[in-house]
């Protein structure tokens, strides 16, 4: 399974009665393929999945699905610290015939390896879809050791991770355990250049709300042994890449989002709008990239 080099960790649009907004999420998702996006993740933890009921995620994918199903992957953000209520939530999103599955490791909960496994080998085997597994220790508490990532690489429907631990040696150990068809992907913006180099397939983007047609040619770039060109963009993007996360993910892309005519709107609690002073340092990073 090919997902492509980037998928764009979708914002989930809101109205302003903080409803969603399925409209402007066809308008966002058909833009950001429009731009650069191989794939979009929908309802992934950048789409404030802990904050979306079951029927909101299931109402997202099909509309997703509905506006750039065929040319792009629609992959469903289904992981949760609740099994069973993933399980639940990837038969539906099957039954939309979307192209795959995200599955971040569950917070709060603070399984062990052991735990991780099964959680993730409980999903994968009910459902025929692939399997992309997310490792963001910042926001979950635990890491999703190579190891472990290994073992779960031996389920065949099993075929990639989304890698945000932030260590280059980790990103090492996976390359050197994993099966070279496995996909790496960098889930962090800034970390995509270095992770390339590493042996990663490309990046699960926040950035590329803005800048996805800069990365997907700083990655053809360096796929095309152009190592000069890729790190030129990439020295170009980096306070871009900065910019969206001066604050707490998805609050300052919502808000670059918003500058750019999509009705993005607010975030829901617990998270808070963006402060002025953030807004107008995603303001300087659009400027910059001559969006605005």
């Amino acid at each position: 399974m090919n997902f492509g080099n980037v998928l764009t960790a979708m914002v989930t649009p809101f109205d302003d009665n903080l409803e969603v907004n399925y409209a402007e999420a066809k308008k966002l998702a058909q833009y950001l393929v429009d731009n650069g996006s191989d794939g979009i993740v929908v309802a992934g933890t950048t789409g404030e999945s802990p904050t979306l009921t079951k029927e909101e995620k299931v109402r997202l994918f099909a509309a997703v699905k509905e506006q750039v199903g065929g040319k792009a992957k629609v992959v469903a953000g289904t992981g949760s610290n609740s099994t069973k209520e993933s399980v639940i939530l990837t038969r539906e999103a099957e039954k939309l015939g979307l192209d795959g599955i995200m599955l971040v490791v569950p917070y709060y909960n603070k399984p062990c390896q052991d735990g991780l496994y099964a959680h993730f080998r409980e999903i994968a085997t009910a459902t025929s879809l692939p399997v992309m597994l997310y490792n963001v220790p910042s926001r979950t508490v635990t890491n999703l050791n190579p190891a472990t990532v290994a073992k779960l690489a031996e389920i065949p429907n099993v075929v990639a991770i989304k890698e945000a631990a932030g260590s280059m040696d980790q990103v090492t150990e996976l390359r050197r355990a994993l099966p070279a068809d496995f996909a790496i992907y960098s889930g962090d913006d800034s970390l995509t250049l270095p992770m390339l180099a590493l042996g990663c397939q490309g990046i699960v983007s926040v950035a590329s709300h803005i800048a996805g047609n800069e990365i997907q040619t700083m990655i053809r770039a360096f796929n095309a042994s152009d190592h000069s060109k890729a790190a030129a963009i990439h020295q170009q993007l980096f306070p871009v890449f900065k910019s969206m996360f001066v604050t707490t993910n998805p609050i300052p892309v919502k808000a670059a989002v918003n500058l750019l005519g999509i009705k993005a709107g607010s975030v829901r609690l617990p998270l808070l709008d963006a402060k002025p002073e953030v807004v107008e340092a995603v303001r300087k990073s659009l400027v910059q990239l001559g969006r605005l």
